[in-house]
């Protein structure tokens, strides 16, 4: 009998198995996809070229995930900032200088350099000091916890804005938060006010999480995972059944394997979590939980250039603004510039609706969109790229899932508690950076540590 048997093979599965390998564990991961590394994947271009079609940036507080890249030899290099990005408003393109101190900017932007009348402006940095001070009242561990966090759970952020009459300069921060942060995916009459403000708490963007990259991409940190791991991992083996009794658990596969161990590590997001009968059934409110817990809606865009052109006049390849699909743009390129890579985010509602075109028209759309960002340069690059991470059957969408108005104050509890032997893992399990990769590191060690503890008192008995 295995000691432990890990569902899921992305980061957070993949870094619950490895720790308890390294205590001793036996342990086997079924991984319902082709390839291991869920929302951590990424494509070979060309022998010297990689690029992620899932996350990729790293921040300077995300310490688990640096102290991992550097366990692995691997090399990080600095996100490219230096110089001006590209503010659009109301058909008005600014190039505009990045702030040193964020909570003084208007979305990284100093806002004098901005598009935007001086009431605007005044009236933005008055709604943005409003959620500071909300985001501050919110316990990062247990948010249904927070002072008026029922209110804040009813009323969704949409619904909150409205109330304070923000223009739609003031607006545009918080929807940015919402569609393209971290913990993002979702438009604002998605989610709750306790909710965005949570993503805030437990995942700032004040901290810069987007600091850093790798070369050769995020990608071949779950690469490197599953290859130690080695026979451990098993892929195209989706899970079906969990069954639990007074000697053990057995996940049952599609392929009519049992495979029997004494705990069991879930390391899917929430509504892909529905897939699995689990027997005891789960109690109503983690099976109400799951149910509420949608996952958010994302493509991300490549776009690859001979070199970064951007860059010879000053330009630092950040776009943010008013466009009709592009969320924005961010320069991925090498320290040496050579290709130049843009990458780019569609998210929530418009993700959705630019799933529905045909390839030729989404093609068209991107091109389109670069060029009046960037220039005709910019329509023409040697490689474009789009992957819609809804359409990911063993995925659902991305960066991360989300939950519903309503969810944390009625079942929060419910949040991270074991089912018997089943221990919860992923990154929208972790209290602190939920939606990156250092949320779904942090998940799945203290997954790997409740397993271990579980063990330990049994054999004390």
């Amino acid at each position: 009998m295995l000691d432990a048997v890990v569902v899921g093979a992305g980061l957070s599965g993949l870094v619950t198995a490895r720790q308890l390998q390294a205590a001793g564990r036996t342990v086997q991961v079924l991984e319902a996809a082709p390839t291991a590394g869920g929302r951590m994947r990424r494509r070979q271009l060309t022998p010297g070229l990689a690029v992620d079609l899932g996350g990729q940036w790293g921040g300077d507080t995300h310490s688990r995930l640096l102290a991992l890249v550097d366990e692995l030899g691997l090399e990080r290099f600095a996100s490219h900032y230096d110089g001006e990005g590209l503010f659009r408003w109301q058909n008005e393109a600014r190039r505009a200088r990045l702030g040193a101190d964020f909570d003084a900017t208007l979305l990284f932007f100093d806002p004098d350099d901005l598009p935007l009348s001086a009431d605007e402006r005044r009236e933005a940095a008055a709604v943005e000091e409003q959620f500071r001070r909300l985001v501050a009242s919110i316990d990062p561990e247990e948010p249904w916890r927070s002072p008026d966090a029922a209110a804040l759970d009813t009323i969704t952020a949409d619904a909150w804005l409205q109330g304070l009459g923000a223009s739609a300069a003031a607006r545009l921060p918080l929807q940015w938060l919402g569609r393209v942060g971290g913990s993002g995916g979702f438009e604002l009459h998605q989610v709750s006010m306790l909710h965005l403000a949570w993503t805030q708490a437990a995942s700032p963007q004040r901290e810069v999480p987007e600091a850093w990259l790798l070369r050769g991409g995020a990608g071949q940190v779950a690469e490197r995972l599953a290859a130690d791991l080695g026979a451990a991992v098993h892929c195209g083996c989706p899970a079906v059944a969990i069954h639990q009794d007074s000697d053990g658990a057995a996940v049952m596969t599609a392929d009519g394997d049992r495979h029997r161990c004494q705990a069991v590590v879930v390391a899917l997001p929430p509504s892909q979590r529905q897939r699995l009968q689990f027997d005891p059934p789960l109690p109503a409110d983690q099976a109400a939980l799951q149910q509420r817990w949608p996952m958010g809606a994302m493509v991300k865009v490549l776009a690859v250039y001979p070199r970064a052109f951007w860059r010879d006049d000053g330009r630092n390849g950040l776009a943010l603004g008013e466009r009709a699909w592009l969320e924005l743009t961010a320069d991925t390129s090498p320290p040496e510039a050579e290709p130049g890579v843009l990458a780019g985010f569609i998210a929530a509602d418009r993700a959705l609706a630019f799933g529905t075109m045909a390839p030729a028209a989404q093609r068209a759309c991107l091109l389109a969109e670069l060029e009046s960002l960037w220039g005709p340069e910019a329509g023409q690059p040697i490689d474009l790229i789009w992957h819609d991470w809804g359409a990911e059957p063993w995925t659902g969408g991305a960066f991360t899932a989300f939950p519903v108005p309503g969810t944390w104050t009625t079942f929060g509890d419910a949040w991270r508690r074991p089912h018997g032997r089943v221990v919860w893992a992923g990154t929208e399990m972790a209290r602190r950076w939920p939606g990156y990769f250092e949320g779904a590191i942090r998940a799945g060690e203290a997954a790997a540590a409740a397993v271990i503890a579980r063990q330990e008192r049994s054999m004390r008995r």
